[in-house]
């Protein structure tokens, strides 16, 4: 084979200067897949699935094949660029980042002075590795009010769990699984890491059941399938409930000493006959008993949940309870097999490894800051995540209540993140200032005073965390960051001296706030990145809650115990919708609240599921993705509803 033939067939070697470098794909968060990327002259010419990643051996959807397009699409942002239209013209002029980081500091510096550091939010969209970055960034600040689009995705997951069961960061023992709960969340298009888990425990023998009204790739995998009327996820656990306590399937033994409320749990359970729950949810009543006796006669039973389609529905988090306290029914929390509890860290995977994550993205006590926007309106949201809500920015900027909100600095944000997004829009547009930081351009980063570009993730270092493969890495950037653009952290880094906030961390950069990070675990950032397949974590560096120690290890509740009631709710229940009871309610728009609707609308619309080649609006711009999904538009419809309207 000539020189030339080996360049154009791509393979690597010294006469042909093509190298193999690693890193993992960042287009999903936080599921990343290896890569093996073919470089020659600092160019990608290559993308292949890195079989040797520990995580995801091989494997690579179609949108991290797409890389090579992903990373060289023509819509990137080149340089830094300051407004000279009106905000939304999109005219903007080009300038240096010494000359972007002067004004961004002293505009932010002066709206400090006048107005205090609260008026300023940090705000993040996509992706999530530099979250704690700049979290962090917003407290040196002096800033409560980092805030992401969390608060209108998975936390409210995250609530209903710590309602029940006092945790933010627990998941199904997925290698010890005997039955496992996948409810309404499709993992063969969302996290392919997680679906290769799921094959490889299904061919040992685990029995799976998916709660789903789709018809899905994991769903054709399933032993049963559940397919219940959207919105209705809480009346169908009640019906599992009722089955397992009539029936005697509980565990006697974890209800009776590690619960509370029990007894009024179960008699409204018991309301719940499988015959009813078929009247609500349209799964047949003979389909419930069956997974209820499934799920709970297993060994052990995990549940998968999804981040968001069930609480993006009315009463999801009283529905999601109600799912989780089929947990405590059977004695499956913290035991092997069944939900296992790692540490709260506050980023995703990284409690398996004993870290200093939570100090470092909480410089300062939240006690020391003025109060976050949204802590009246959103009081359990208060109590238990103490963060800045989303939801609650349009009424503070247009109020100027608690405090004037004048500025924001965004990362990754986009408004159409939110509901009712235009009026989202135009309570922002009320801000004196509004910087802007991504990787393309997007429907808001027209109405930024200045817009930075940021490169992709293999321009730039990472660290990932693989909590069911016990497994981090730290990535080494690829490429050099194309055009003028540059990593996030390096960003946050130099406004932070821009600022003068003397964060001898942040300004250090990358590599010396990931040493302080994995600190208490011995590792280093050169360690870990020396393994560009990932690190296995020694069992003697893994932080492992104890499993089935619930003496010496009560649950972070209210009560120190297994909530099937909430004693942090009761606080609340002259509220509505503030049930200390997982309460079904019908969701708000349902035709079952509203006869007329019917004859109006006459099909239901559910959002939260996610196409394979599609991650929210990224990557319509890619050619071979968009090739997938040419119209841009998807609504999957009953063919008998289809065929009905023609």
């Amino acid at each position: 084979m000539t020189l030339e033939e080996k360049i154009q067939a791509k393979i690597p070697g010294e006469d042909t200067g093509i190298t193999v470098k690693k890193s993992v794909c960042g287009i999903c968060d936080p599921q990343q897949c290896g890569l093996s990327l073919y470089v020659k002259d600092g160019v990608i010419i290559k993308t292949e699935g890195n079989e040797n990643h520990l995580a995801s051996t091989g494997s690579l959807c179609s949108k991290g094949a797409s890389t090579r397009q992903y990373v060289y699409n023509d819509k990137r942002i080149r340089t830094p660029l300051r407004r000279v239209g009106e905000r939304g013209e999109g005219k903007f002029e080009p300038i240096s980042w010494e000359e972007a980081m002067e004004e961004i500091a002293s505009r932010l510096q002066a709206i400090k002075e006048k107005y205090g550091p609260e008026s300023v939010m940090f705000t993040t969209g996509y992706a999530k590795y530099y979250r704690p970055f700049l979290k962090r960034l917003a407290m040196q600040f002096g800033s409560p009010n980092y805030l992401s689009e969390a608060c209108v995705c998975m936390e409210a997951t995250i609530i209903a769990q710590r309602l029940v069961y006092g945790v933010r960061d627990d998941n199904p023992d997925l290698d010890n699984t005997d039955c496992l709960l996948v409810w309404s969340t499709n993992p063969y298009h969302t996290g392919v890491v997680v679906a290769k888990s799921i094959e490889k425990q299904l061919k040992r023998g685990m029995k799976m059941i998916v709660v789903d009204p789709r018809i899905t790739p994991t769903s054709s995998r399933a032993d049963l399938h559940l397919r219940l009327r959207p919105g209705t996820d809480g009346a169908l656990a009640l019906a599992m409930a009722n089955v397992i306590i009539t029936e005697d399937l509980i565990d006697h033994e974890y209800v009776e000493n590690y619960t509370y409320g029990y007894e009024e749990f179960r008699e409204y359970a018991l309301t719940f006959t499988p015959e009813r729950g078929e009247e609500i949810t349209g799964v047949p009543a003979a389909l419930i008993r069956e997974a209820a006796r499934m799920y709970a006669a297993a060994p052990a039973g995990g549940i998968y949940p999804s981040a968001s389609p069930v609480v993006h529905h009315t009463n999801g988090v009283q529905n999601y309870r109600a799912v989780f306290c089929l947990v405590g029914l059977t004695g499956n929390f913290n035991r092997k097999g069944g939900q296992k509890v790692v540490f709260n860290t506050g980023f995703p995977g990284s409690g398996m490894i004993r870290n200093n994550m939570l100090k470092f993205m909480n410089p300062v006590p939240m006690s020391s800051l003025p109060k976050p926007i949204g802590q009246d309106q959103f009081p359990v949201w208060r109590d238990l995540i103490g963060a800045a809500h989303g939801m609650a920015v349009p009424d503070a900027i247009r109020k100027g209540a608690p405090y004037p909100v004048k500025a924001m600095f965004g990362v990754g944000f986009n408004h159409r993140l939110y509901p009712g997004n235009e009026d989202y829009l135009d309570a922002l547009l009320q801000l004196d200032f509004i910087v802007d930081v991504d990787l393309i351009h997007s429907d808001f980063s027209r109405y930024a005073d200045i817009l930075l570009p940021t490169c992709s993730s293999v321009e730039r270092s990472e660290i990932r965390f693989y909590h069911n493969d016990h497994l981090v890495v730290v990535t080494e950037p690829v490429i050099e960051p194309l055009y003028d653009s540059k990593p996030d952290v390096d960003i946050f880094s130099m406004l932070s001296k821009a600022l003068k906030l003397n964060d001898e961390l942040l300004e250090g950069g990358f590599d010396k706030c990931v040493d302080y990070i994995l600190e208490p675990s011995g590792l280093t950032c050169a360690q870990v990145r020396a393994c560009p397949d990932g690190m296995l974590i020694p069992k003697e560096l893994r932080a492992e809650v104890p499993l089935e120690d619930f003496r010496n290890n009560p649950i972070h509740t209210t009560t120190g115990k297994f909530e099937f009631k909430s004693a942090l709710l009761e606080k609340y229940q002259d509220l509505p919708g503030y049930d200390p009871l997982p309460v079904y309610r019908e969701p708000v728009r349902s035709p079952r609240n509203n006869a007329g609707e019917l004859a109006r609308y006459d099909l239901i619309l559910n959002t939260g599921s996610r196409l394979p080649m599609m991650t929210h609006s990224r990557m319509y711009h890619v050619k071979w993705t968009r090739a997938l999904n040419p119209r841009g538009i998807t609504c999957d419809m009953n063919p008998l509803d289809a065929r009905a309207r023609g």
